[in-house]
This record gives C-alpha cells, sequence and structure tokens, in this order.
C-alpha cells in the first residue's frame, strides 16, 4: 500500500525500480518522494538496526530488502544504531556497545554474501559516530521543544520495551530517530512496521525543524516459530543465524504451523519475505519461484507468488510439512554460507564471545549437549555403583 503517489511519469526502467524499491512490503509512506527522484538520482536510504541481541533469521527480511534497494540502483546506508541499543531498556549494556556494533556489521556484511548482492553501494554508519556531537545534541534540544512528552513516548510504544513506567530514554529514542535522516543525509527510511508511529512523528516534525520530509518503506514483522512476533529474548521464537542444520530442522519441526491456517505462520512468512524474494534475485529474469510438493504428488510443483502458496496451503493441498521442508533447505543454504563465513574469521569468533558473553554460542550446542550426556553418564554409573555396593551390603548382612 502507497499513500500520497502522485502520477509522476516514469520511464520504464524506472518504474522497473520503483516497484523494486516498493516490492512486498506493508506500507510506502510518501511514495510520490520517491517517484519525484528517480528520474534525477539514485535514491539514498537508510535502514538502522539497534545493535542489542544476537541477529536471527528475521533479520533475513531486511536483508532481502536491502538487496532490492541496492539492484534498484539504490545508495544504501545501514546505520549501526548502538546508542539506540543503549537507550532501549539497557538491552546493550555500555561496555558491549563497541563490540556489538563491530558483531552486526559482520553479520549484515555475511548476510548480504550470501544473497549474492554488489555491496559498492552500501555504507555501514555508527549510530555514536555523529549522535554525540555538540550539533547532535542542539538539534536534539531544539527538536525537544516541538515534540510534546505523550508524542514521544507514543511513537516508541511498539519499539522500545517498557518495564513499567515510561524513562526519558523512551522518549529520546525516537527523536534521535528522526535526526537520523537529516544527519544520514537520505531522501527515505527503511523499517518495520512496528516504527509507524516513528515514521508519522517524522512527517508531521521534520518540517518544523526546517529539514526535509522523508519517504518511509515499511516491512512487516515476521511471525516467531512459536507464534507472535520473531524475538532475540524468546530463543523458542527464532532461529540464529549461526544456528547448525541440525540445530535449524529441529526447530523448524517444532514451529507453530496449523494446516490451512495462513495468518501468524512463521513457516509461511519465510518462504514469503526471504525465499521467494531470494529466488528472484538469483533469476535471470528477475522472476521468483519456489518448488513445493502438494499432498498425494510426487512432483514438485512451481509457485511464481506468493498468493498461489497462500491460496493452496489454506485450501488444504500443502501440508505443513511440504512448506517446512521447503523453508528448512532454504534456510539451510543461506546459513550455510554464513556460518562459513563465521568459521573463516577469527576475529569474529571473538566477538561473539566479547558481545555476548552470558551467551552460549550456537555453534558450541552439539559440545554442551556432548558434556550433558556426558554427566548423565556418570551420574548413572555413579547409580549403578551404588546399587552393586548396597547389594553386597545386603548380602553380606544376611550371611551373617
Amino acid at each position: 500500500m502507497s499513500n500520497n503517489a502522485n502520477t509522476t511519469t516514469l520511464s520504464p526502467e524506472n518504474e522497473r525500480r520503483y516497484a523494486l524499491i516498493t516490492a512486498n512490503l506493508q506500507e510506502v509512506m510518501r511514495g510520490d518522494i520517491i517517484r519525484d527522484i528517480l528520474p534525477r538520482r539514485p535514491l539514498k536510504i537508510y535502514w538502522g538496526s539497534a545493535t542489542t541481541g544476537r541477529p536471527h533469521a528475521a533479520y533475513l527480511v531486511p536483508a532481502m530488502k536491502i538487496a532490492q534497494l541496492l539492484e534498484a540502483g539504490c545508495d544504501v546506508k545501514v546505520l549501526l544504531a548502538d546508542l539506540h541499543g543503549f537507550l532501549d531498556a539497557d538491552k546493550a549494556p555500555e561496555s558491549l556497545l563497541e563490540a556489538r556494533a563491530r558483531y552486526y556489521e559482520k553479520v549484515f556484511k555475511a548476510m548480504l554474501r550470501a544473497v549474492g548482492v554488489d555491496q559498492s553501494k552500501l555504507q555501514f554508519v555508527r549510530g555514536s559516530s555523529y549522535q554525540l556531537t555538540p550539533q547532535f545534541s542542539r538539534d536534539l534540544l531544539r527538536l525537544s521543544k516541538k515534540v510534546s512528552v505523550h508524542k514521544a513516548i507514543k511513537a516508541s510504544s511498539e519499539i522500545v520495551k517498557t518495564m513499567g513506567e515510561p524513562s526519558m530514554a523512551d522518549g529520546i529514542y525516537p527523536m534521535m530517530q528522526l535526526l537520523d535522516e537529516e544527519y544520514l543525509d537520505v531522501d527515505a527510511q527503511f523499517g518495520g512496521v512496528d516504527q509507524r508511529k516513528t515514521f508519522a512523528l517524522a512527517n508531521d516534525t521534520m518540517k518544523k525543524m526546517g529539514f526535509k520530509t522523508r519517504a518511509h518503506l515499511l516491512n512487516p514483522m515476521v511471525p516467531g516459530l512459536a507464534g507472535g512476533k520473531m524475538s532475540s529474548s524468546d530463543p523458542k521464537s527464532k532461529i540464529d543465524l549461526l544456528d547448525k542444520p541440525a540445530t535449524i530442522r529441529q526447530k523448524i519441526a517444532k514451529a507453530y504451523c496449523i494446516p490451512g491456517e495462513v495468518d501468524g505462520n512463521g513457516i509461511l512468512a519465510i518462504i514469503q519475505r526471504v525465499l521467494l524474494p531470494f529466488s528472484a534475485l538469483r533469476s535471470p529474469d528477475g522472476n521468483p519461484s519456489i518448488l513445493i510438493r502438494k499432498d498425494n504428488e510426487s512432483e514438485a510443483t512451481e509457485f511464481c507468488t506468493y498468493h498461489e502458496i497462500a491460496d493452496a496451503y489454506a485450501s488444504n493441498l500443502i501440508s505443513p510439512q511440504a512448506i517446512k521442508e521447503v523453508a528448512e533447505k532454504g534456510l539451510v543454504m543461506l546459513m550455510t554460507s554464513i556460518q562459513d563465513d563465521f568459521a573463516a574469521d577469527e576475529e569474529w569468533q571473538a566477538l561473539s564471545c566479547e558481545a555476548y558473553p552470558s551467551q552460549t554460542a550456537p555453534q558450541d550446542e552439539d559440545l554442551k549437549a556432548k558434556k550433558k550426556a556426558e554427566r548423565e553418564r556418570r551420574k548413572a554409573a555413579t547409580r549403578d555403583h551404588l546399587k552393586m555396593n548396597n547389594s553386597a551390603v545386603s548380602v553380606e548382612g544376611q550371611q551373617h
């Protein structure tokens, strides 16, 4: 859906670029801004991520969108929002800000390499590189006079995790995000639909600051494997980008996936938001396609749109097992590339421990399982030994 879209006539090539820029989104705010820019120069756009929990499979969704934006010739900036992570209920302690920002950059670059896109027009920017400057602080104070406390807290209500009464940090968070658009010198911002209130605040406020209004691209949120939102804080809802194939298969096998139920289906969301766009990027003609086996058919059927897949699933022509097999195969392929990069990068491996010292790295899960099995074996051996001793004592007592 797009609002404020004008009737600017574009060349066929620019229409193709606009379609690619706005593909697979839930909403486009001020699409007219994008259409006005495309005939003149590349669109400048950014996507930001607070460097909090360990990135998981849902991050492949913005990665696919970034790949599409690069394919459309956009100049893309990725904001590593380290200070936003610090403000968000202290999800990123100050002592870990540097390590987590570096970890996130490693992850995002590996994801985009897995997709196979040209990263020459991609730039990574650390939020703290400009958000701590005197000029930014001055503009933040100016902005605080133009935004009410109510509007600021409302804008962050679906982004920031608030425990009890909102803190001042909850209101500062979205106002810094508004200024990010100006300091990153972009025409548009791409983010999740949970940021819509912040984007709406930007549309209402930036002109009051003497800044230009930007377009906003809203990506839908990916349902978790157990229902609800996929979240770093809920291990049951997510697949970590460093999970091994066996772990991925196990998690997908247990995923919430009701036959015929499309809404809230995390497996279908992975196919729609990750695997279909990925197939289009790899296709010579840019058209998506995916093979899924229908019930009672030995050969897989080619699907070219998500609507075809959703309709077939809703009609029970496709089983949960069939779409789980497709999701598993696709994710294992993408994540194997990411994990190969991780295995070859000693700095990244060290960062994993430094950035998340209290978490067991996914790549160590097999070792953890082996240690647990060894502990259980020793306990069993001890129990057997005690039983034998007790039996011996009992027999000896009977002999006396």
